[in-house]
C-alpha cells in the first residue's frame, strides 16, 4: 500500500484513477476545490492549488509516496507545487499533452510526416521558462495551454527536487457522456444528421487513447515502476479525420459528409494539417502494454452516439 496524493482527480480520467488507486488498496488523498466529493473512503482536502497559502495549510504534515498532479496548467502553478510540496513526496506524476509537440505553438526540431515523435524532441530540463506572462489570466492560459504545459514541467523536472514523470497523454475518447470535451460528440452527431465535417486537403494522422487505458498507465506510472522523465501515452495505430469518421459512419449506418477547407482555414477536431504523432515506444520498452486504438474505438463511439441521442 502507498500514500498517494491526486491533484484534481474529480472527472473524466482522473476520477477513474482515483477509484482505481482506492480499489488497489492504497490510501488515496484528493485535493480540489471542493465542488466534487472524491469516493467513499478517499480522504479530501479542499483547496485552490493556485492559492499556495491555502494548499500548504490543507496539507499540513502530510506526506506521501506520491503525488499525481491532474490540473498542472503552468509554470506559475507548477512552481507553487514545487514549494507545497518540497520534503513531502517521493515521486511526482504530472498530466501532461500530445500537445506540446504541436509545431504550431512552438520552434521545435521537425520531425519527418509519418515518423512517430519521440519524447526528446521536447525536453523540459531545456526549455526557457517566463514566470512574468500573464499566466494567471484564463484566456491567456486557454490560447496557450501547450506552451504553458511545456514551461510547468520544465519547473517540475529541474526544480522539484523530487523524482519527476511527465505523462503526456494523447487526444482522450471514450466514457460517452463523461468526455466532457464533446469532440467525439462533434462527429457523432453530425453525421448522425447528415451534416458537414469539415477537414483538410491533405489532413494528416494522430493518435488517440481510451479513457480508461490513460487511467491504468497513469497508476502504473505512480505504483508499479520508478522511471522519471516524460513518457508519451497513446494506443497503438494511427487514425486521420477521414478515418475517424468512418468509424463513426459504420456504427450510426450514415456516409460521412466532408468538406475541405482552405489552407490554414479551421477544420473539425482531430483534422490536422502538420505532424506530431507520438510514439509509444519509451512506455512499451519500460513495461507497459497498449490497446490498439480499433479494439476500443467502436464502442467508444457507441457509448457516444447513445448518449447525445
Amino acid at each position: 500500500m502507498q500514500s498517494i496524493c491526486v491533484i484534481g482527480g474529480s472527472r473524466y480520467f482522473g476520477k477513474l484513477l482515483v477509484e482505481r488507486l482506492h480499489a488497489a488498496g492504497h490510501q488515496v488523498t484528493v485535493i480540489n476545490r471542493g465542488s466534487t466529493l472524491p469516493p467513499a473512503g478517499v480522504e479530501h482536502l479542499v483547496a485552490d492549488r493556485g492559492d499556495e497559502d491555502a494548499l500548504v495549510a490543507a496539507l499540513g504534515s502530510r506526506t506521501f509516496d506520491a503525488v499525481v498532479d491532474q490540473v498542472c496548467y503552468t509554470p506559475v502553478q507548477a512552481a507553487i507545487a514545487v514549494r507545497a510540496f518540497a520534503g513531502r513526496t517521493r515521486r511526482y506524476v504530472m498530466t501532461s499533452t500530445i500537445e506540446v509537440y504541436d509545431p504550431a505553438t512552438a520552434a521545435l526540431a521537425t520531425v519527418p510526416t509519418g515518423t512517430p515523435v519521440p519524447e526528446e524532441n521536447v525536453d523540459p530540463r531545456a526549455w526557457q521558462v517566463a514566470m512574468d506572462l500573464p499566466w494567471h489570466d484564463e484566456g491567456y492560459q486557454e490560447a496557450h495551454y501547450a506552451e504553458g504545459k511545456r514551461q510547468a514541467e520544465a519547473v517540475l523536472i529541474r526544480d522539484g527536487g523530487f523524482p519527476f514523470v511527465s505523462v503526456r497523454s494523447a487526444h482522450v475518447l471514450g466514457g460517452g457522456a463523461q468526455e466532457f470535451t464533446g469532440r467525439l460528440a462533434h462527429y457523432t452527431e453530425r453525421i448522425g444528421r447528415g451534416e458537414e465535417i469539415t477537414v483538410h486537403a491533405q489532413a494528416l494522422p494522430t493518435v488517440f487513447i481510451h479513457y480508461e487505458e490513460l487511467a491504468d498507465l497513469l497508476v502504473w506510472a505512480t505504483t508499479a515502476t520508478g522511471f522519471t522523465g516524460p513518457v508519451n501515452a497513446c494506443s497503438d495505430g494511427l487514425l486521420d479525420v477521414r478515418e475517424l469518421a468512418a468509424v463513426v459512419a459504420a456504427r450510426t449506418g450514415r456516409t460521412p459528409v466532408h468538406r475541405t477547407v482552405a489552407a490554414g482555414g479551421p477544420a473539425s477536431p482531430f483534422s490536422f494539417d502538420r505532424h506530431y504523432a507520438m510514439s509509444n515506444t519509451r512506455a512499451k520498452e519500460l513495461g507497459f502494454v497498449f490497446s490498439h486504438v480499433t479494439d476500443w474505438l467502436p464502442g467508444a463511439v457507441a457509448e457516444t452516439a447513445a448518449a447525445t441521442a
